[in-house]
Formats: C-alpha cells, structure tokens, sequence
C-alpha cells in the first residue's frame, strides 16, 4: 500500500492527494493515517509544497464527508429502521442501533461533527447521522472543514517533521495499515455472526 499511495502521489502532485482522502473517506481501508504524513513527506523532498498539500487533503475529506452526509439525508432515520428490521443482520446493526446513533448526535451536535472527523473508525461514519438528524448543511461545513484541516494539519505536519526518517517509519507503517484493514473485517465477521445468533435466539424464545 505504501508503495501505491507513493506512485499516486508522485505522479498526480496535489490532485492525488486529495482523490486519495476523498477515497479514504468513502472506502475507510485507506487510512489517513498513511496518506497524509507521506504527503507530507513528500512536501520535505520538495515534490509538494506544504500548505498546499493540506488544503487538498482538507478538499477530499470534505468532499468524502458530503458523499456520506448527503446518503444520510436520503435514507433518513425512518428508512433506515426499517431496512435495519429487515436487513440489519447483514450491516450488523439493529433498529435499537439506529435509535442510540441518532439520540446520540442529537445530544452532542456539532461536537460530535468536529471532534470526529479526529477519530479514527469514526471519521467517516459521522456524516451519515448527521445527515439523519437533518443537520443544516452549512454549519455540517464549517465544522467539517474545520475538524479536517486539523487532522490533515496534524498529519502532513508530522511527515514533514520526519522528513528522511520517514522511510525508516514507513517499513512498519504499511504492515501496521494491513493488520488494521484485516482487524476490520474480523470485527465485521465477528459482529455478524453474533447478530445470527441473536435472532436465532429471539426466534426459539
């Protein structure tokens, strides 16, 4: 992965760094975690220029963020009950998980809008409620942007701080991002089989 996001990068300049976070915020597998410090590693060797590197990480986030907050406005929290009803199993969640999501956003707002996009896992499924919730669409920007420029900041930074040790880093970053990648789909199968075998149980009680 290290090597791809490399050759991305190298070739497409600014452009790629934002197609890259706007396709690890639609696919999480990509982790932000590895695009941006190489980024701005990148910005060290003088491939990039820094502040620019951040402003297009900060676009494809934002832009990933809008994707996942415009699906939550179309499926809005009725419809997704009941698609959980039926098909929850598969999502492995449940109309009762819908419910607290949605309770949850209600409470903390655009807390939960900045200080997630900051959150590994939660980064991008943030957006989804609250485009449920029916959070208005500017102020889902401001705190968006917001909350991406800093993590994009933080990151970039932190590769440009490395600079030639970044290479040293990078022999365990990748397999590091790979074990994450399986972790979650282990999470996932895990998560899925235990909502059978819920039902199942609900169904003979």
């Amino acid at each position: 992965m290290f090597e791809m996001i490399t050759t991305w990068m190298s070739g497409l300049g600014h452009v790629g760094v934002a197609a890259l976070m706007l396709a690890e915020n639609v696919f999480p597998p990509i982790p932000s975690e590895l695009v941006m410090p190489l980024a701005g590693y990148l910005s060290a060797e003088g491939q990039l220029w820094l502040p620019a590197t951040i402003f297009a990480g900060t676009i494809g986030s934002v832009l990933g963020a809008l994707f996942w907050y415009y699906i939550g406005v179309w499926i809005g929290e009725e419809r997704l009950q009941r698609f959980a009803a039926r098909h929850g199993a598969w999502l492995t969640i449940s109309p009762k998980d819908v419910d607290s999501a949605a309770a949850w956003f209600r409470n903390y707002g655009w807390r939960a809008v900045f200080f997630g996009r900051m959150i590994p896992g939660v980064r991008t499924l943030i957006s989804v409620p609250a485009g449920m919730a029916g959070m208005p669409l500017k102020p889902f920007l401001i705190f968006t942007t917001l909350g991406s420029f800093a993590w994009t900041g933080l990151l970039a930074g932190a590769g440009y701080l490395l600079q030639s040790q970044y290479e040293a880093v990078a022999v365990w970053i990748d397999p590091v991002s790979t074990v994450v990648v399986f972790g979650l789909i282990g999470a996932y199968i895990y998560r899925l089989v235990r909502q059978f075998l819920r039902r199942r149980e609900a169904k003979v009680g």
